[in-house]
């Protein structure tokens, strides 16, 4: 059988189930050393209100951050497409609800917010208007957005940066292409802040936008 295409979904599965556990290890607490990050998903949890439905997309193998908006009383749903991602965030955030699903499809549900903290590296950047705009088609009207990325440039084949010995498919943002992609998909931006990598960090900038469906 032939290997996946590079940034296919079938390659995604692959390559996420391949290192679920290894992420695990490394980033099970990984919001306990980034404040900033705290007060960006703080904030986007008190802008939906409780009681308010959103999607954790890309929720990968800790569900911390789809546990952390269901603490704010949010009817939070973790999606991931890898199988493995899933059963592992399952496993470590008992009570707190995931799924296997694309974020790239996930049909008019609708929601109130959708947070995307680092899941767009895994696609090849061509894809991302239609990620958006399936995301636009879920949010009603005055719902909210968080995108978390990577700066750069980079969309390709890569060495995992952070180990396992799998190559990756791996794709980067600019402040100025998450804006405008996001504005053509039907939201206004309300704030695009970047920051520095913090020490543990892989040496990139972060890249973090808020915006409501029009």
């Amino acid at each position: 059988m032939s290997a996946p295409v590079p940034g296919s979904a079938a390659d995604v599965v692959r390559t996420w189930d391949a290192r679920a556990a290894h992420y695990l290890r490394l980033f099970r607490h990984e919001l306990d050393g980034k404040p900033f990050d705290l007060e960006v998903l703080h904030a986007f949890a008190d802008r939906v209100r409780a009681g308010g439905t959103v999607y954790d997309a890309g929720c990968g193998p800790c569900g911390h951050v789809t546990a952390l908006l269901a603490s704010h009383g949010l009817d939070a749903l973790g999606i991931d497409l890898s199988p493995r991602c899933v059963e592992l965030a399952r496993r470590e955030q008992p009570g707190v609800r995931f799924a296997v699903m694309d974020q790239g499809a996930i049909g008019a549900v609708p929601l109130d917010g959708l947070v995307a903290y680092y899941s767009l590296h895994d696609r090849p950047k061509r894809l991302l208007p239609a990620t958006l705009a399936a995301w636009a088609a879920a949010i009603r009207p005055g719902g909210q957005l968080l995108i978390v990325a990577k700066e750069g440039t980079g969309d390709g084949v890569i060495d995992d940066p952070l180990g396992g010995g799998l190559r990756v498919y791996w794709a980067e943002f600019t402040a100025d292409e998450l804006r405008e992609a996001v504005r053509d998909a039907g939201f206004h931006v309300d704030d695009c802040t970047v920051r520095e990598a913090y020490e543990n960090e892989i040496p990139a900038r972060r890249v973090y936008l808020t915006a409501t469906r029009r």
